[in-house]
């Protein structure tokens, strides 16, 4: 089969290699379409906290048929539609994934919306509701809006029954968060995403999301109300921030961190679940994530140095 490899740290090809064969519990999914996410560039380049030894295949998220069961598995049949959270293998033809991982995709999925759903919408749920307790009613600030993780904060926020303020860096990142349900945007890099925040929620956002980091925390900070939420989940600019802790004392703040990776493999029950609930929101009609651009695998060097640099909005799908 062929799979974009990372033979050294920093570059990626598309290579022929063998087949993988499912042991006890495992399938083998013929891999459709496969998420791009930041984790995956991170991984390429040697930039993630975990470090992977070359060679390897990237890809965290795919989505297609099952081509093949291995023993003791009978709650899957070759030719049923799924899609999996793989952590590595992504990209290429077929991949090897437990199969207690595997949900079954509803119609209203085709594989490349499939494909790069999962980890965005389980980190915003995990994020918003899990760790940072969203209620109904309740103001968000979603920074990195314009972003794959970004739009799915602001669909499920909207989904809960938030109000949503979105924060993004150009224009078209803008109007993505406006079509995702966001109610009103901030461009951060000519405005205080604080006095913003403020001007929106009359006083001060109940909750802020933050995928980004760097320049953007301080501000963000400030802009909670008394009693606020500061859901860590990223850096995407790079830089870590030193927050100022007088601001979390002061006014009651609360700091959360958001590891869903993490969680999704402590607890892969929990994890089943919360996938599973989600695509039953996708089949109601609730959420209804855009569909992401897509590129052969040949294009997945460019992509990945892409999703680095911040030049993506929404989502991209490799297909095999």
């Amino acid at each position: 089969m062929r799979a974009l490899i990372c033979e050294k740290l920093g570059s990626v090809a598309v290579t022929e290699t063998e087949d993988p064969e499912p042991a006890a519990g495992q399938i083998v999914i013929a891999v459709e379409a496969a998420g791009v996410n930041y984790v995956d560039g991170l991984f390429v380049h040697g930039r993630y906290q975990i470090k992977l030894p070359p060679p390897f295949v990237p890809g965290s998220e795919v989505a297609g048929t099952v081509s093949a069961v291995g023993p003791g598995v009978t709650w899957l049949a070759v030719g049923t539609r799924v899609a999996a959270v793989c952590g590595l293998g992504g990209f290429a033809e077929r991949v090897v994934v437990p199969a207690a991982g595997a949900v079954e995709i509803p119609d209203a999925l085709d594989a490349a919306r499939a494909a790069t759903f999962a980890q965005s919408y389980c980190t915003a749920l995990f994020a918003l509701r899990n760790r940072g307790g969203l209620r109904a009613g309740e103001t968000v600030l979603v920074l990195g809006a314009g972003g794959g993780v970004g739009l799915a904060a602001v669909r499920v926020a909207t989904a809960l029954g938030a109000t949503v303020l979105a924060g993004a860096s150009s224009e078209d990142k803008r109007r993505a968060a406006r079509d995702a349900g966001a109610v009103a945007v901030v461009d951060t890099t000519t405005r205080s995403v604080k006095e913003a925040a403020r001007e929106f929620s009359s006083g001060g956002v109940d909750l802020v999301y933050d995928p980004v980091g760097g320049d953007l925390a301080d501000p963000a900070l400030r802009s909670l109300r008394p009693g606020g939420r500061y859901l860590v989940i990223g850096f995407a600019s790079g830089a870590i921030p030193s927050l100022p802790l007088n601001q979390v004392l002061l006014r009651n703040r609360a700091v959360v961190g958001v590891d869903w990776g993490a969680w999704s493999m402590s607890d892969r029950e929990g994890q089943h679940a919360l996938l599973t609930e989600l695509l039953g929101l996708v089949a109601d009609g609730v959420l209804s994530p855009a569909a992401p651009a897509t590129a052969p695998l040949e294009s997945g060097a460019r992509i990945l140095d892409d999703l680095l640099e911040r030049r993506v909005t929404g989502k991209v799908a490799l297909i095999p």
